[in-house]
């Protein structure tokens, strides 16, 4: 049914985040320091693995992909962030608004698909150690990889389609800090049936099976390491599981928080909050947890540092 007050919608406004007019700059200077130091320690671990053989393996190979994923995630949101913050026109075009929901969609399915890849990888590598090599060979860590790139692009598009044949009313205001795909459906006059359809069929299975799978991964890696009876043995696993079990509460517990525990109480700005979590924060801590965790990335450092002091 289409409404009355239909009009053409040539932009949004981005209302943003709910800070006083005082606090702008201080949280202006954080929110730079943080999207600064997920570009920085992004890209360091891609560099790192490119430039060191010993990380030339199928689980910093997903790593590399996945500190991609999160690098351009969170550059999605954060440049316009930062530039709505300093400028008085928050605004942001028809067009631009779709391209940054379907880029959204893209990296946030792209990190679902990653992180369940990643869990088979150390479930094979734990489980079956002997025959790891053959299982997880080159060509089926690249057909992984770009069956999520491939599956995640039809998956964006198909939600950016279907948002795109819409009408807007007057009411062009988004209470949020990017184009929320939920938000711009509740800004529209026309029939939302097959959005909200298209969502359920689709959207659930895409974070709900992937954790599922992880939950799995993991049930079966600890059945499998208690029946070994060596402590260190038992310690390397934690170790080498430990970072990945990290990024994994960390990116899951936002969305769980946000989609599965509603407020009444202030919604728009818990869920402002919580997607900062994990469109912001996730990205940013990435980097820290693997390296802190992990002794390949520490001592790769350790190595291309001491090359270059001898070259020098």
């Amino acid at each position: 049914m289409i409404m009355k007050n239909q009009t053409v919608i040539s932009h949004f406004i981005l209302r943003g985040l709910p800070i006083p007019s005082e606090h702008q700059h201080l949280f202006y200077a954080l929110f730079l320091a943080m999207y600064l130091t997920t570009v920085l320690g992004n890209l360091s671990i891609i560099i790192l693995i490119l430039l060191d053989s010993h990380l030339h393996t199928p689980m910093y190979f997903f790593l590399s992909n996945l500190s991609f994923s999160d690098f351009c995630f969170s550059s999605v949101t954060m440049p316009k962030l930062l530039q709505n913050m300093q400028s008085q026109d928050l605004s942001i075009s028809y067009v631009g608004c779709l391209t940054q929901m379907y880029f959204f969609l893209f990296f946030a399915s792209m990190e679902n698909f990653l992180l369940v890849i990643m869990a088979y990888d150390r479930y094979v590598a734990i489980c079956f150690p002997l025959h790891y090599t053959s299982i997880i060979s080159t060509k089926l860590c690249v057909c992984m990889v770009a069956l999520s790139w491939v599956c995640t692009m039809l998956y964006s598009m198909l939600h950016t389609l279907l948002l795109a044949r819409l009408s807007f009313c007057e009411n062009n205001i988004i209470p949020h800090f990017f184009c929320d795909t939920s938000a711009l459906l509740k800004l529209a006059c026309s029939d939302i049936f097959i959005n909200e359809l298209m969502i359920f069929i689709l959207g659930g299975p895409i974070v709900v099976i992937p954790f599922l799978l992880i939950i799995v991964s993991y049930v079966k890696i600890v059945c499998s390491i208690l029946k070994v009876s060596s402590a260190q043995v038992i310690q390397k696993v934690f170790s080498t599981c430990g970072s990945h079990l990290s990024v994994v509460s960390l990116f899951y517990g936002t969305i769980i928080g946000l989609y599965l525990c509603p407020s009444a109480n202030n919604s728009t700005v818990k869920e402002t909050v919580m997607a900062m979590m994990y469109t912001v924060v996730t990205p940013m801590l990435n980097p820290f947890i693997y390296s802190l965790k992990n002794r390949d990335i520490k001592e790769a450092l350790i190595r291309i540092l001491c090359r270059k002091k001898i070259s020098l």
